[in-house]
């Protein structure tokens, strides 16, 4: 059974159809990345299922919880982190998670441990007693992440949370997921910063104007919609003499040179490959490194989406 599931998920506002009939299947311990554009629904699939926003039609589940129809139970289950901290002003970081830890109804006997044990996990032992408002973006959003957690949910749902953020606040949050995942949670994070997701995720979604147009692991959906191989071969000597091999394969397309690198495509064999390997080195050329290009998150989302907002 998927941990967190939709189906025909709608939701429109007047005219406007926000989501199209979203399907979703995310399976216990998956990190899901959510990509799109800004406006593309990923923030109203978030908030249908933190129970903040009901749909027009269709259902979702938590857990195999109806979220409609038990919002109650699905609070106990979720962990909810929105896309803006809001105003903590006078709140010193313990108060503000002693705060929350009372809104689930947590005992005040066993608060204490919770939040030392929530502050150790996000690394803010040390800044316990400093109020909320003086820390910097990347710390409020630990500060929220903490308050995430405070009742040990089993799904977190993460709206942008590296948004705003400086590059090592970004690493710091990456790999407090990971840890997260570890620890058995089942996360769906949002984004439109591709870089960040890319070597995280287990599966994304990608969804444009209300639509998911890819769902899976992002490297098989690249290798299906690929109609070639694109290749890299970088020799230490031996350039010129490499470009005449490639220039005569049979097969081999679009071949681009950079000093002592190539690019190029290929419809061809893995032994074929194989074969131009042993050719190059049979003829002297000194090769560095020559393999089949993975291919990024940036490329699966630039050839499933058109740009429309």
């Amino acid at each position: 059974m998927a941990m967190i599931e939709t189906v025909n998920l709608t939701k429109n506002y007047n005219k406007f159809e926000a989501l199209k009939g979203l399907n979703l299947s995310i399976e216990k311990g998956d990190i899901f990345g959510f990509i799109g554009p800004n406006g593309a629904g990923k923030t109203t699939t978030i908030r249908i299922l933190s129970t903040l926003l009901q749909p027009t039609m269709g259902k979702a589940l938590i857990d195999g919880v109806d979220v409609m129809r038990n919002p109650y139970e699905i609070k106990k289950i979720i962990g909810y982190m929105p896309d803006s901290f809001g105003v903590y002003d006078g709140m010193r970081l313990r108060e503000y998670l002693d705060f929350f830890g009372a809104a689930y109804k947590i005992p005040s006997k066993q608060r204490k441990a919770i939040i030392d044990d929530v502050l150790t996990l996000t690394d803010m032992t040390s800044r316990a007693d400093d109020y909320v408002s003086a820390f910097s973006r990347g710390m409020k959003q630990r500060c929220c992440l903490a308050k995430t957690l405070i009742h040990d949910p089993q799904v977190l749902l993460l709206d942008e949370p590296a948004s705003g953020l400086d590059p090592r606040a970004r690493i710091e949050i990456k790999e407090l997921l990971k840890a997260l995942q570890e620890m058995g949670k089942t996360i769906l994070i949002s984004s439109h910063i591709l870089s960040e997701l890319g070597d995280m995720c287990t599966k994304i979604g990608i969804i444009e104007r209300g639509e998911l147009l890819a769902f899976g692991n992002h490297r098989e959906i690249l290798k299906n919609m690929r109609q070639s191989k694109e290749i890299r071969l970088e020799v230490l000597d031996g350039a010129d003499k490499a470009a005449d091999i490639l220039a005569e394969q049979t097969g081999v397309e679009n071949v681009e040179r950079s000093g002592n690198e190539f690019h190029l495509e290929t419809a061809i064999s893995n032994e074929d490959l194989s074969g131009i390997l042993v050719k190059l080195v049979q003829n002297g050329v000194r090769v560095l490194s020559f393999g089949e290009e993975e291919g990024t998150l940036e490329d699966v989302f630039l050839h499933v989406t058109k740009g429309g907002v």
